[in-house]
Order: C-alpha cells, then structure tokens, then sequence
C-alpha cells in the first residue's frame, strides 16, 4: 500500500521470504490475501506482479466504496457505544490537528484509527469486509497522488467532521459528511490523471 514495492514489480515467494526473514508459507498466505485484495496478480511458475494503479478502475471502486462509506457512517452513528463516542470525539480533534500542521502522517495514522473504530461501531461485519477490499487499492492510490493531487488538510477537516457527527449521533449528518468527502476524493482521482506521467 505504501509502494515501496511499485506497481508493475515482480517478486517471488522466495525473494520476499529472504528480505522480510520469515518462512515462505505465511508468505505464500499473505500473498493470496493480496491476490484476493487485487493488490497483487499471481503469476504460475513466472512470479507474483504487484498490480497497476488505474484511475478509471479507481472511480469505479469509489462509486462502490461512497454506497458503503455512507452505510457505515449512518450505521455508526446510531449503534456506537458512548466510550465509542468519546472515541470519535477524540479522532475528529486528532483529524483537526493533523489538518493544522500539515502532517499526512499523523493524518494516516488517525485515519487507520478511524477506520477501525467505524469498523467496530457498525456492528455488520458484511460492510466492513466488503470496504476492507476497497481500503488498500484506496490507499495505494492515495499514497501514489497525494503529494500531487490531493489537499490533505481538507481531507482530514472532511474525516473530521465524519467523527464528530458520528459522535453526536447524528445519523442524516454523518451521511451527508460521507458524500462530502467522496465528492472530494472523487476530484482528486480525476485531478490525479493531470499528474501521471
């Protein structure tokens, strides 16, 4: 996700079993996963291709991905706990933070965060294991645009909102949030096309 294996690279089991020092059997494991999260192509007998970002393949998994993202946030909104709550509060002013000081780090380690804690405050787990297939291709492409293309502090300002509507049970909100920020991870998947080369 982070591409420091770029896409269109060729590895095999026993390379990666050799840079990462474990077996090749929960090598081979993770890398049906991946194959399963289209991250990577299984190639017999020729290696294992780390799959191509495409922008058009992209749009498509956000028509997809801003059904669900609304789904969960509405469904958040009305069966998160009170600690869950407070949880969100306490996200959406770490979502600020990042926001102020610029810092995409921060923001992607609250986002990871804020995933998770959606994850567990929407009680279907049908949901959530249809978005965890769209989180990594998502931030593959992030990662590989977003010095380019993207604002993060809006993007974190927009997560942030998502929190605190969540927060405040607020289901009409927290679904109106939601296309808020797809609207604008839309744009900048169609702004990314600028920057490819």
């Amino acid at each position: 996700m982070t591409l420091r294996l770029p896409p269109g690279a060729v590895v095999s089991e026993k390379e990666l079993s050799d840079h990462l020092g474990i077996g090749r059997t929960p090598i081979r494991e993770a890398l049906q996963r991946l194959s399963r999260e289209r991250l990577v192509t299984i190639l017999p007998r020729r290696g294992i291709v780390v799959s191509e970002i495409n922008v058009k393949s992209q749009l498509r998994l956000l028509e997809v991905r801003r059904e669900l993202e609304r789904l969960i946030s509405r469904s958040a909104a009305r069966r998160a706990s009170d600690d869950e709550r407070k949880r969100f509060r306490r996200i959406a002013s770490d979502f600020r933070r990042s926001a102020r000081a610029n810092d995409d780090v921060a923001f992607m380690r609250t986002d990871r965060e804020f995933n998770s804690l959606q994850g567990s405050a929407t009680r279907n787990e049908f949901a959530i294991g249809a978005m965890a297939l769209m989180h990594g291709l998502s931030r593959r492409f992030w990662y590989l645009h977003y010095k380019q293309a993207a604002d993060m502090p809006l993007t974190a300002r927009l997560h942030a909102n998502i929190a605190l509507a969540i927060a405040n049970q607020d289901e009409a909100r927290a679904g109106k949030a939601t296309d808020e920020l797809l609207d604008v991870i839309e744009k900048f998947t169609r702004d990314s096309l600028s920057t490819d080369v």
